[in-house]
This record gives C-alpha cells, sequence and structure tokens, in this order.
C-alpha cells in the first residue's frame, strides 16, 4: 500500500482537540451546493478552509478549456493553506462536487491562531511538505504512467474511505460520489472517449461495474494488481 500513502490521511486536527475548537469558534460557517465555488483562480488568498463534510475539488482550467484536477479535499481537511499564509492570489479553483459544510478563516485571524503554537504551526508544515510530494508524484503520473494506471488511481482514490482494513479490499465497494466519465477525464488529464473505453475493459475484466453515473469497485484488491501489472 506504499503507493497510496497520500490516502491515508488523517484529520487535520487530530490530536488537536483545543485548536480545533478555537479554530472552529472563530472561524465563518458556510454551506455549499453541489458544483458550489469555494474559490477562484486568481482571487486574493486571504483565508484558508477547513472541510467538515462534502468533496472539493482543487483544479485549474487550461486554455484548451480543460479542467485537470490537482487534489480531492475530504471531510476533516484544511485547504487555501499556501496562500493564506502569504496572502498570495490563488493559484486553482476550488468547487464543491458535493453538498459541503466548509469553514473560513481570514489570514489575520488565522495568524493569531498560530502565534505561540507550536504544534498546531508543525501540523501546518507537516500538511503543505505531504501536499507538495503529492503533487510532485501527480506531475510524474501523467508523464510516466499509462491513463489505465491513473484511472485506476482514481477509482481507489474515490472508494478509499470504505476500504478500512485488509478484508475489505476483497469485497465490492461502492463509490459514494455519482461521476461522470467527463468529470473523470478531467482528472486524469484524458478524454471522455478514452475513459469509456478503459471502464469497459474493466468492467470485461469483472472489476468495476458502471450504472448510471454509479461506479462499484467489484474487486479493489484485483485493481491494484492489474495497476501493479502495467508498473512492468
Amino acid at each position: 500500500m506504499h503507493d497510496l500513502w497520500h490516502l491515508q490521511r488523517q484529520e487535520f486536527f487530530a490530536n488537536l482537540e483545543p485548536q480545533k475548537q478555537r479554530f472552529l469558534a472563530h472561524a465563518q460557517r458556510r454551506e455549499y451546493k453541489k458544483n458550489g465555488i469555494v474559490f477562484f483562480e486568481g482571487e486574493r488568498g486571504d483565508s484558508c478552509f477547513y472541510l467538515k463534510s462534502g468533496l472539493v475539488r482543487i483544479f485549474s482550467i487550461s486554455e484548451s478549456g480543460k479542467e485537470p484536477v490537482f487534489f480531492l479535499r475530504r471531510p476533516g481537511e484544511m485547504f487555501g493553506l499556501s496562500e493564506v499564509l502569504n496572502d498570495y492570489p490563488r493559484k486553482t479553483n476550488a468547487q464543491a462536487i458535493t453538498p459541503a459544510e466548509i469553514y473560513s478563516m481570514n489570514g489575520s485571524e488565522f495568524d493569531k491562531v498560530l502565534a505561540g503554537d507550536y504544534a498546531l504551526a508543525r501540523r501546518v508544515i507537516t500538511v503543505l511538505g505531504s501536499r507538495l510530494r503529492q503533487l510532485s508524484e501527480n506531475i510524474s503520473d501523467l508523464v510516466s504512467c499509462s491513463v489505465m494506471e491513473r484511472l485506476i488511481k482514481l477509482l481507489i482514490a474515490l472508494g478509499y474511505e470504505q476500504l478500512p482494513d485488509a478484508g475489505a479490499w476483497n469485497s465490492p465497494v461502492r463509490i459514494a460520489l455519482r461521476i461522470s466519465q467527463g468529470q473523470i477525464a478531467a482528472m486524469i488529464g484524458s478524454t471522455q472517449p478514452t475513459v469509456s473505453d478503459l471502464l469497459q475493459e474493466l468492467q470485461e475484466d469483472d472489476l468495476v461495474s458502471v450504472s448510471n453515473r454509479q461506479i462499484t469497485l467489484r474487486d479493489p484488491s484485483g485493481l491494484l494488481a492489474k495497476a501493479a501489472r502495467l508498473k512492468t
């Protein structure tokens, strides 16, 4: 499971309950509908965000209109950290792809929360370092991995929350998020026809099933094995 290190996420405030309560007490709570935009590229990065529930994609829009997805943010994660520390303009867009509950805090207030709190400041540094490593691996994947490998990695990522132990990897898992082939293509840097063909191949291998945007991983461990074979 070494290749899945970035999916083994930890609640941002894990073991930092007093800091979490202080953050939530001074943050602004907001609910987003599905497809609601949290921020746009180029906007002032004067806030950071804690995702209480839902799913948020961090993505850009290329000149050709493609929307490569860099990260999927899940409940318990913070995002917008890299800009808020220096008030830099946003380099990406953030969009809720399910209904989401999000807490935001402006930069000056976040500075106050961090001031004199070594444990929280260290957590921020650790998270940013981990994300830089993940981004580097994502870029490497676009160059070195086949589209099928990238598709399998995405499917595993979307179903990972329902794979808590080794036994679960041998049972079917339904991805909670209903997702179109076009959205999948954007996330892995491919095209909808290619994704359609690859999903059909995975269905023929009895590794997944697809119906009305609902994807079930019929054999998660088999998917991983297929990705491993593609590397050789």
